[in-house]
């Protein structure tokens, strides 16, 4: 019975985090992308965001990964160190060290999105969904336009099977970045799968 609550206590902390992050994207979707680089950063971003959003985009990869690259700068050389080494450690699956490095990072430049969401994917890594959407609410509150914290919101939402808020996580992704299968893929799973929950 213990272990019946402690589940659902957890499926509704995970529901509230999640209606903040969503509340977080929609409040600010008109706003301009958060970047804390200089004007011309924000500039190139803004016209990434628009050109990944063509309804014919062959090299998406290319758009995204610029998008991806822009976020992750800081401004601050030491900060970058930070994301690195986190990233670096994450990868090989030093999950102590990346705790540490991306703590630090979140700890000193708070205003940085790319910060939280790498520690999102840590906690999400470890198996820790509440602190990883925790991070995810601080990253689309500086970042509404970040389709991976969104993805990884969905993911988890979908994995404590909070379905109508894992599709609407994978749908803000969707409308963001409307060319990647796996978020085509997911938003067509939920909606059959909740179709047939309401038959």
């Amino acid at each position: 019975m213990m272990c019946v609550i402690r589940i659902s206590f957890n499926i509704l902390i995970a529901v509230f985090l999640a209606n903040t992050a969503l509340s977080a994207a929609a409040s600010a979707q008109t706003a301009p992308p958060v970047v804390q680089d200089d004007e011309g950063n924000e500039a190139q971003l803004n016209a990434l965001l628009a050109e990944l959003k063509a309804p014919v985009l062959p090299d998406w990869q290319r758009v995204e990964a610029e998008i991806v690259n822009l976020w992750s700068r800081s401004g601050s050389p030491a900060m970058d160190l930070l994301l690195r080494r986190g990233r670096q450690a994450m990868a090989r699956d030093d999950y102590q060290a990346a705790l540490a490095h991306l703590t630090a990072l979140t700890d000193h430049a708070p205003e940085f999105a790319e910060g939280w969401n790498a520690r999102a994917t840590l906690f999400f890594e470890m198996g820790d969904y509440g602190p990883s959407l925790d991070d995810i609410a601080r990253t689309l509150a500086l970042n509404p336009n970040h389709f991976g914290a969104l993805t990884g919101l969905g993911m988890i939402m979908e994995q404590v099977e909070a379905y109508s808020h894992a599709l609407d996580a994978f749908r803000a992704a969707r409308a963001i970045h409307p060319h990647r299968p796996d978020l085509e893929q997911a938003v067509e799973r939920l909606e059959r799968q909740l179709e047939g929950i309401s038959l």
